[in-house]
């Protein structure tokens, strides 16, 4: 058996290469990437041209003011592609063509993600404040095309949710869960340091993150049921969650951690669990899992 490495030292180009070599994977990655233009970007940008089709509402909340805004984490933020893409050049590397069709199906439930994420960006789209910061090339990139009008659920959150959970299946379907526990755990605190990242860089609100929680129950109840989002949830702001992954360039030294109080990380995680089991609740008496949100959507302020 091969030994383990840290995911964060695989090299994105692997998984590419082999994408574009294998025909299986080819064939999934060009369903794919016509769902992630489709529902995101070109249903953005034709809102953000033709205002008025779809009602926008602002997601903010107060407890947003309590969180910093940080520019450092930037890099973590836009690791979320990456993020999933390493877990492909990790599994390929490891099993060869044994993981063709397990990557295969992962590649293509990404683009599902994202037409999953359109049928509540159809009806009813949102926004939040950001600060308009240019100082970096990456937040520049950020300005020119993301319109920022679909945060509510966020993306960043479901595909890191959904990436460290398959992660960990696919491991268990080769039995190599006991040896990949340190890999496993790696990926899991990757995706709570996004769900960091996306609030101190300021491009969601914590309102984002329980629907983005929400709509990963709704999508793979089976991989992430309410009692896995409650637990993903408390482990935000907590001092285990600085220590990795080791590959995301934050030191615990400077996290912005030590900028909120405890009393308001609290208040936090506690909005958060509560806005999640409101969703969980009234899913219970509707017939669409969508409709929690747009009920949720619906009572926030709009966008004249």
């Amino acid at each position: 058996m091969i030994v383990a490495k840290s995911v964060y030292k695989e090299k994105k180009r692997y998984a590419f290469y082999k994408t574009f070599m294998v025909p299986t994977l080819r064939f999934s990655s060009n369903k794919c990437l016509p769902s992630i233009f489709l529902n995101f970007f070109f249903s953005q940008f034709r809102s953000a041209f033709l205002p008025g089709r779809v009602k926008i509402s602002r997601a903010d909340h107060p407890l947003d003011e309590k969180i910093p805004f940080v520019p450092s984490w930037i890099t973590i933020y836009l690791d979320f592609v990456g993020f999933w893409i390493r877990l492909l050049s990790f599994f390929l590397r490891r099993y060869g063509r044994r993981v063709y069709k397990y990557a295969g199906d992962f590649i293509l439930s990404i683009g599902k993600l994202y037409a999953f994420a359109s049928v509540v960006y159809r009806k009813n789209l949102s926004t939040t404040k950001r600060p308009f910061y240019i100082a970096s090339p990456r937040f520049f990139l950020i300005h020119l095309v993301d319109p920022h009008l679909m945060c509510v659920p966020s993306l960043h959150i479901m595909i890191a949710v959904y990436t460290y959970k398959m992660f960990e299946f696919i491991a268990g379907q080769f039995g190599d869960k006991e040896n990949l526990k340190e890999q496993i755990e790696e990926m899991k605190y990757g995706a709570i340091a996004i769900s960091h990242a996306v609030l101190f860089v300021k491009q969601h609100s914590v309102n984002c993150i329980p629907a983005a929680l929400y709509t990963m129950t709704c999508y793979c109840p089976e991989l992430f049921p309410p009692d896995e989002a409650e637990a993903f949830i408390r482990l935000l702001f907590s001092p285990v969650s600085v220590k990795a992954p080791k590959g995301c360039r934050v030191h615990p030294a400077s996290s912005p951690f030590v900028n909120i109080s405890e009393e308001a990380q609290l208040q936090i995680k506690d909005h958060i669990i509560g806005l999640y089991r409101r969703f969980i609740e009234e899913k219970e008496n509707t017939k669409s899992w969508e409709e929690p949100i747009l009920k949720f959507l619906n009572e926030l302020p709009k966008v004249n």
